[in-house]
């Protein structure tokens, strides 16, 4: 049979002219041979691969060693092409036919022919060259069940061949997706590790190599989630594959914040720039489903990531209830964030002019705070800069982080002038204690008084179950749980760990919009309270409204059994004393009530609120930055062929080594890791010249463009031509004394070892 071979490519030599002897071409041809030799395949290969390999080693050596023999087979080199070709005219045209393998071959490239029982190692072989998917087009015929020559024993013994070729097609899957996630092709590098997944899955083989492929499909999930989310809306169900991929990250790590392991190699730093990143990929809609969702978990980021979609959407499509929502939301996040400026914009938004400007005082931020009030010099309240403030913060924080809303113009005047939100400002009622206790968890009813009485037996109805503590310092806050998926056990969450939450004020340059109606007031046709009047609760502190909608539950009065054997066994004067020890209790429990009810009073007319805990950092206007999981040139080059941006990964890799070994730092141990003999020592050397010398150099490096070129001989053997601009200050006894700029041609001798490239040696072309 056919195979896509020649016997120079087999051994690494290049093709010679024939005819012509090169001087010391026999030993290049046993060196070659020799190394060929010395490679060995993977160990899961069994004898009958490694034996087929070796044979046609030997019988490539075996032909070049011989003059005559060489001769005959480079003269063949045009006949061969031209009887393949003729072959395939003669398949197309009818009168023929090649094997299933032969339908691959290019007419134009050199092939042998050698025995079926040698196909497999033929296959290792364009393995090793990288020939990835030349071996797939060649192996997966013969595994296909219309194809019985594997099973009658064609190829050796069908069971051990299988494996042997069924394990290398997994491999060259393996090393191909590789190759495309480092082009940028995520989704086709996914594809290329769950085929050869697949492929051992169903055999059940070789779980060390289907680990390697799981273990390269976590580290791709995020890359493949923001180029599926990054698809034209029009692509749907694409998407969609993104959204689920990200939902299972999500439940891995236990929510945005959470510390699950999602095997990516994701911190929870990172994770959080990451989320930041795919953010500009969703719509407004997809966030605010996906956000609120992970509030719920419960997460704060979750939450704060929940108020920027609901707000964007509810103003963007005029949707005031979002908004709505929003506050809540905030309400929520106020108890241990400053969330005040939200608030306000919340408010504004809704026409609650008063509360609005009721949390601009218990704002901490001072700068927006300056910005809002230089911008209201002329008004008798803060309400034209708010509105100036809310319209750029919308426009240059909100709507940029939306897809669909990036080149969305963010005007109050139009928002107001909408009928849709006219008549649900002139509608809004009253928030309730049910609303927000939706987005809120409130502390328990205190527990009755039982001095002398036995404890009562815990309840293990729904509220008990669903109560969450949120308490960072072990305190437990419980509410009736309105969420059917949350666990009997609690869940405590942790924000110390979150930094300071940082935001971005514009400066001002123009007035703000009009004065808008205020919502806050009550109507006269409202509900009322007995008097015929409402209390007018937006002239309340935001905190202190906020407190007000908690339900304080009284529990209902236990009577006593104590000393009591019926009607006849009274004993008053025992339970006169009782009375009396309870009374005197109580009324310690009321003075001490009392003391820190003036205290939390006199807290509302302090600077500002008293937050316990770090503040909630959510940078949303951090920039985007890449994820530091990409394969390393290391593990790309550790086993295929080298190309320019693994020759690139090993020059950076040099000159950072080189620029700390020869730096003020004088870390000479690092390059061993980079070099090999004989620039090692030379470079060795000289670093400990400058170490002793007191001397050292600052580089700046700049590869402009590479070039790669792979040793016929040896496969671990490459040339590398760069042209490489350096920058260098040399630093005598701490002092500056010499400067150079270089702009070079550089030829370098990579050699691969243990997996891993080095240099060799270099010199400066001219």
């Amino acid at each position: 049979m056919l195979v896509p071979l020649d016997y120079y490519r087999i051994l690494g030599l290049p093709i010679q002219v024939p005819g012509v002897e090169t001087p010391g071409y026999a030993e290049q041809l046993k060196q070659a041979h020799r190394d060929r030799k010395e490679q060995l395949p993977r160990r899961e290969y069994s004898e009958v691969a490694t034996s087929a390999r070796r044979q046609l080693i030997d019988e490539a050596y075996t032909v070049l060693s011989d003059p005559e023999e060489r001769q005959k087979y480079d003269a063949s080199f045009l006949a061969k092409a031209s009887e393949l070709e003729s072959a395939s005219t003669d398949s197309h045209s009818g009168r023929g036919s090649l094997d299933s393998t032969d339908s691959y071959l290019d007419p134009h490239t050199p092939n042998i022919d050698i025995p079926s029982e040698g196909f497999i190692g033929s296959l290792l072989i364009l393995q090793e060259l990288g020939e990835y998917e030349l071996v797939l087009k060649l192996g997966l015929p013969i595994l296909s069940g219309s194809n019985s020559s594997l099973k009658n024993g064609r190829f050796g013994d069908p069971k051990l061949v299988e494996a042997d070729i069924i394990l290398t097609l997994a491999l060259a899957c393996l090393e191909l997706g590789r190759e495309q996630w480092q082009g940028g092709k995520y989704e086709n590098a996914a594809l290329s590790l769950e085929n050869g997944q697949e492929m051992l899955l169903r055999e059940g083989l070789f779980p060390a190599v289907r680990g390697e492929m799981q273990a390269d499909l976590y580290k791709l999930r995020p890359y493949r989630i923001l180029e599926l989310l990054a698809l034209p809306e029009t692509r749907g169900k694409e998407r969609q594959r993104g959204l689920q991929l990200l939902q299972d990250m999500l439940q891995e790590r236990g929510g945005i914040d959470g510390t699950g392991d999602d095997r990516s190699g994701l911190s929870v730093d990172d994770f959080l720039r990451f989320i930041q990143q795919l953010r500009s990929h969703l719509t407004a809609a997809e966030q605010q489903e996906l956000f609120e969702a992970e509030a719920r978990r419960p997460s704060a980021v979750a939450t704060y990531l929940a108020v920027y979609a609901l707000v964007a959407r509810g103003f963007a499509s005029r949707q005031p209830a979002l908004i709505r929502r929003a506050q809540m939301l905030l309400t929520h996040l106020g108890r241990r964030q400053d969330v005040h400026l939200e608030q306000s914009v919340c408010s504004l938004l809704l026409g609650q002019t008063e509360d609005a400007a009721q949390s601009l005082e218990l704002t901490q931020e001072q700068a927006t705070l300056t910005f809002i009030r230089e911008n209201s010099r002329n008004s008798p309240d803060l309400l034209p800069g708010l509105c100036l403030y809310a319209e750029r913060w919308l426009q240059s924080e909100v709507f940029p982080h939306f897809r669909d809303l990036a080149t969305a113009q963010a005007s109050l005047k139009d928002y107001f002038a909408d009928e849709q939100v006219q008549a649900y400002l002139e509608a809004l009622p009253e928030t309730t204690a049910d609303e927000v206790n939706e987005w809120m968890v409130v502390p328990p009813p205190p527990n009755p008084v039982t001095i002398g009485l036995p404890q009562p037996t815990p309840r293990r109805d729904s509220a008990f179950m669903t109560t969450l503590r949120l308490e960072s310092n072990g305190s437990s806050n419980g509410t009736p749980g309105k969420n059917p998926s949350l666990s009997s056990s609690s869940s405590a969450v942790s924000l110390a760990t979150l930094p300071t939450a940082i935001r971005t004020s514009s400066s001002p340059d123009t007035a703000g919009p009009g004065r808008i109606r205020d919502r806050s007031r009550p109507s006269e046709d409202r509900s009322a309270s007995g008097n015929g009047k409402r209390d007018d609760r937006s002239k309340l502190p935001v905190a202190a409204r906020v407190r007000g909608l908690e339900p304080i539950e009284t529990p209902p009065s236990r009577r006593s059994g104590v000393g009591r054997t019926g009607a006849k066994g009274k004993n008053p004067k025992l339970e006169r004393w009782i009375l009396l020890g309870v009374g005197g209790l109580l009324g310690l429990l009321l003075l001490w009530l009392l003391i820190n009810s003036l205290r939390w009073v006199a807290g509302l007319f302090q600077g500002g609120p008293s937050l316990r805990g770090e503040q909630l950092s959510i940078q949303l206007d951090q920039s985007a930055i890449p994820i530091a999981t990409q394969p390393t040139p290391e593990e790309l080059g550790a086993t295929g062929p080298i190309n320019e941006a693994i020759a690139q990964g090993v020059l950076q890799k040099w000159f950072t080594i080189k620029s700390s070994a020869l730096g003020s730092t004088h870390q000479v141990e690092q390059l061993p890791e980079i070099l090999m003999d004989p620039a090692l020592s030379l470079w060795q050397r000289r670093a400990e010249a400058a170490r002793q010398e007191n001397w050292y150099w600052e580089y700046d490096h700049t590869i402009q463009e590479t070039g790669v070129e792979m040793s016929p001989t040896d496969p671990n053997r490459a040339t590398v031509e760069a042209q490489v601009s350096e920058t260098a200050r040399l630093f005598e006894n701490g002092q500056l004394s010499n400067t150079r700029e270089d702009n070079l041609r550089v030829q370098y001798q990579f050699v691969r070892e243990a997996g891993q490239w080095r240099i060799r040696d270099w010199v400066i072309l001219p």
